[in-house]
């Protein structure tokens, strides 16, 4: 009997002292006063700007919340940040960010995580749930995530089925906007699309900044520039019902040209000599028919190379900004105002002798002069025959239509454009990109990037749609002719161009001649 009462009163120290463990956090004032909490909901009812103690709503660029001293205790705030950076943490990259990610905090035991969590996803929730009139879900998503040096995650809008307000909750050490690491907030123009930075948040200790997910809620963390400084902070999502979407925006598609009439005197003059060489071109496409890709190195003849490249980086071009920056972000060149040279070497990437020269180089059918491969051809027509079935299934396509499509799609077209790569360059992936997938050649011939540095980013990554695997990785090297043939379920960005290529030898930055053929 003894015994058993021995047992019971130590299962009832046992809850007594797990219950002590996770004691819930108390939150700043702001979010327990009733008449507070009346005052926001009008204010963010109404999307006009409310500011009181420590709490302000914003409404622009779209409706934000900050608040300052979020955690009561200044002691729970150090003990909970001691938690946190004695977390594991992940290394992860692709072409939307870079950071160190913790494991979902969801189960966590330590005590001052756990109350946290506690705290967040219920009183807050609760107080949250009041001021949007919105019945929020009790689901916990949230995670720790640790920004260094470069670290940087770029323009998305967090849109997720099920996300109904994002917030982040600051750790960090005294913290300046010349640190980098900013909550930057963007405008969004009449297609729903991110437009201007208007608003930087600077990171803030134990400051809670928290906005509703919606179709214009487009936002980035700017790059990381203090080397010694960790941006800390705790994020996730309160989920609900989601705000009714607009159909997405569909970029108009580059316009495709067919090779222009030039005959071999123009490969004469520019290219190689070694390249011209039949031998050569044919151990060329044995080697591109067994990986799909080639680096041809000194591809130009050397003086054609460097008249270039210096009249990329002195003449007056005028260079203009390509968005929108949910998918890309870096310069073109505007043709009409580039020298002689620098249009003389863009035709000859779209002439008719380097269209045959291609077709040399890779077996692609290019050229009506290029022999066909049967094979390929084969298994092209089978694939492109399933996938037309398909599409067709519901569709009464006349004949005559489709037989105007063969014709176009037997026409070979390429596009292309002048880039110039500097700090805070970048192209993502994105939902547009996959559904337009198709069987395509990439060319890039870079200039002016004898010093730069494969650390430094701008480098090409190829990836299988829906896969964070890399399959290829194309780096930049000056006056070297890269060529990569891919299929409808392989897509590319370029990686973002980080601060140290601004502070090296190559603050310049770097410049492409880009171009896509069709077959």
């Amino acid at each position: 009997m003894s015994s058993k009462r021995a047992q019971n009163e130590s299962r009832a120290t046992e809850k007594k002292r797990k219950k002590k463990s996770c004691e819930e956090a108390a939150l700043s004032s702001s979010v327990e006063e009733k008449e507070l909490q009346g005052a926001v909901k009008e204010a963010w009812r109404s999307r006009s700007h409310y500011s009181h103690g420590d709490l302000e709503l914003d409404c622009h660029p779209f409706p934000h919340c900050i608040i300052k001293n979020f955690l009561s205790s200044e002691t729970f705030a150090e003990n909970l940040q001691r938690e946190l950076l004695g977390l594991n943490f992940h290394e992860k990259s692709n072409d939307l960010y870079k950071f160190k990610q913790s494991d979902d905090l969801r189960k966590r035991t330590e005590p001052h995580i756990a109350g946290l969590r506690t705290a967040l996803f219920g009183r807050f929730r609760s107080w949250l749930g009041e001021v949007l009139e919105v019945e929020l879900e009790p689901t916990v998503d949230i995670s720790c995530a640790r920004y260094e040096y470069m670290d940087v995650l770029l323009c998305h809008d967090d849109e997720l089925e099920g996300r109904r307000v994002a917030f982040i909750l600051y750790l960090v050490p005294p913290w300046q906007s010349s640190d980098g690491g900013t909550l930057d907030l963007y405008t969004t123009d009449s297609n729903f699309q991110p437009q201007s930075i208007v608003k930087s948040l600077v990171p803030s200790w134990n400051t809670l900044v928290l906005f509703e997910v919606s179709p214009v809620s487009f936002h980035q963390v700017s790059e990381v520039l203090s080397q010694d400084k960790c941006r800390l902070s705790l994020s996730g999502w309160f989920h609900g019902p989601s705000l009714e979407r607009p159909p997405r925006h569909i970029e108009s598609p580059v316009p495709r040209s067919p090779h222009l009439p030039r005959d071999e005197t123009v490969l004469l003059e520019w290219v190689n000599p070694v390249y011209l060489d039949i031998s050569y071109q044919e151990q060329i496409q044995e080697e591109f028919e067994e990986s799909s890709e080639i680096q041809l190195k000194d591809f130009l003849k050397e003086e054609k190379f460097r008249e270039v490249s210096e009249a990329l980086r002195l003449a007056q071009i005028q260079w203009t900004k390509r968005g929108p920056a949910n998918k890309r972000n870096y310069e073109v060149a505007s043709l009409d105002t580039v020298p002689q040279c620098v249009t003389a070497c863009w035709e000859l990437l779209q002439s008719e002798s380097f269209f045959l020269l291609l077709s040399n180089f890779t077996g692609l059918r290019l050229h009506y002069l290029c022999p066909a491969d049967e094979d390929d051809d084969e298994d092209k027509e089978k694939q492109e025959q399933k996938e037309d079935e398909e599409a067709t299934a519901s569709s009464t396509e006349s004949s005559a239509a489709n037989a105007t499509k063969q014709k176009e799609l037997s026409t070979p077209v390429c596009c292309g454009e002048v880039r110039r790569w500097s700090h805070g360059g970048y192209t993502l992936l994105h939902d547009g990109e996959a559904a337009r997938a198709e069987y395509a050649l990439d060319l890039v011939l870079p200039f002016g990037c004898a010093d730069w540095q494969s650390e430094f980013g701008g480098y090409t990554c190829y990836v299988a749609n829906e896969e964070d695997e890399e399959l290829l990785t194309v780096y930049p090297e000056d006056n070297s002719l890269a060529l990569v043939y891919r299929d409808k379920e392989t897509l590319k960005f370029v990686k973002h161009v980080n601060h140290k290529s601004s502070s090296e030898s190559a603050g310049r930055g770097f410049y492409d001649f880009s171009y896509v053929y069709y077959e």
